[in-house]
């Protein structure tokens, strides 16, 4: 885990990690998507770009919610992934799970070219993987996803959210509608993020404590 963590932070600023980046945007709105959903609201468009920009266009639901869903749904989903990947063998279904879910957006919500191509493309991919690799290139894959979304979130809390406040974010946009700083939705977001990572981490590293001590009796 420690050498695919510094791999990602050694290539955090070529274009091998814009993909990657660009993935964790995508589960950024399908989180604004799913907090929609689950408090009775519907979904109109969801759109990403190549310079890493999203919006997703709801009706209804929960506000608060759906502003509130962004960074640390997609961390949710990235720590997801991540712990499926250490702590089961479902590596594969995680994979093809993944991937339909992306052709199903792609079907549904995504009209414009670029959002239309990556996703549909990344989640024929993760189809690929998930049927024709084995299953520790599924979990390599799974583990690489993870880990750059519990690097990116943070990151990007605090560069939209604290270093540019002025920036129209969701937490701009929270507290323009709820009250509040900029900095304060983004602060209090930032610590959830490093808490949930944390604890994450234990939990991930306690097993291969577990297993190297059961190894060495």
């Amino acid at each position: 885990m420690l050498v695919i963590t510094a791999a990602i932070l050694v290539l955090w600023f070529t274009p091998v990690i814009i993909p990657l980046k660009i993935l964790i945007v995508f589960f950024h709105e399908l989180s604004h998507a799913l907090a929609a959903w689950i408090t009775g609201g519907s979904v109109e468009s969801i759109r990403i770009s190549p310079q890493q920009g999203g919006a997703t266009v709801t009706r209804g639901g929960n506000v608060f919610l759906q502003m509130s869903a962004g960074y640390l749904g997609s961390l949710l989903i990235g720590v997801l992934l991540f712990l499926g990947a250490v702590r089961s063998h479902a590596d594969r279904i995680m994979m093809a799970v993944l991937g339909a879910v992306m052709l199903l957006i792609a079907a549904l919500y995504i009209r414009d070219v670029f959002a239309l191509a990556f996703i549909t493309g990344g989640g024929i991919l993760m189809l690929v993987v998930a049927r024709f690799l084995s299953r520790d290139v599924n979990d390599l894959v799974l583990r690489v996803v993870g880990l750059t979304s519990m690097i990116y979130v943070p990151m990007d809390i605090f560069s939209d959210t604290i270093a540019r406040s002025e920036m129209r974010s969701d937490a701009y946009m929270l507290a323009d509608r709820f009250g509040g700083a900029t900095m304060m939705w983004g602060g209090l977001w930032l610590l959830v993020s490093l808490v949930v990572i944390g604890l994450c981490l234990r939990y991930g590293l306690g097993r291969h404590s577990n297993i190297s001590r059961v190894r060495t009796y």
